[in-house]
């Protein structure tokens, strides 16, 4: 008896952040063992966290934490990100791929998902636009930062590198 099975069709696996791209994050978040508010007012902790892996928010009154458990908090919200970016941007290479990956840590995947950049990028990965897309992504609160502004500006080194 001949058995007919469907054509397997290959799911390709989310890539994964390097650590080029974990200590650009890392940097620019800055570690905060103490519960913080960010520029716009967010309670977060550790490397730029507000929420932990059971979705909870980061509150003020929340314990301190250390730097090793940071970094776990750190990796475990970055494979989030890795498997929302790769299932809506088209694939590209690592270093692109970090510098996505820090600019969505920063901004969420809801901006990224309706973004100018991410539509540049699957429409051409090598668009000349994708620099001033990176640039656009500055303000916090209405107001320019110079952090985001320099963050932004080597994301976008990072992803034509």
């Amino acid at each position: 008896m001949m058995r007919i099975f469907p054509q397997l069709t290959k799911i390709p696996l989310p890539m994964k952040v390097s650590e080029t791209g974990i200590r650009l994050i890392a940097k620019y978040e800055g570690f905060r063992r103490e519960p913080y508010l960010d520029a716009v007012g967010i309670p977060t902790i550790g490397y730029g966290n507000t929420f932990y892996p059971d979705n909870t928010m980061v509150k003020m009154t929340d314990k301190p934490i250390t730097e090793e458990k940071a970094r776990e908090l750190l990796r475990i919200i970055i494979s989030g990100f890795e498997q929302e970016v790769s299932k809506v941007m088209r694939e590209v290479n690592q270093n692109q791929f970090d510098a996505v990956l820090s600019f969505v840590y920063n901004l969420g995947t809801t901006n990224f998902k309706k973004s100018t950049l991410l539509k540049r990028i699957n429409e051409n990965p090598n668009d000349h636009d994708i620099p001033y897309q990176f640039s656009r992504w500055n303000k916090a609160g209405g107001r320019i930062l110079l952090g985001l502004t320099r963050r932004r500006k080597e994301e976008a080194e990072l992803y034509f590198k």
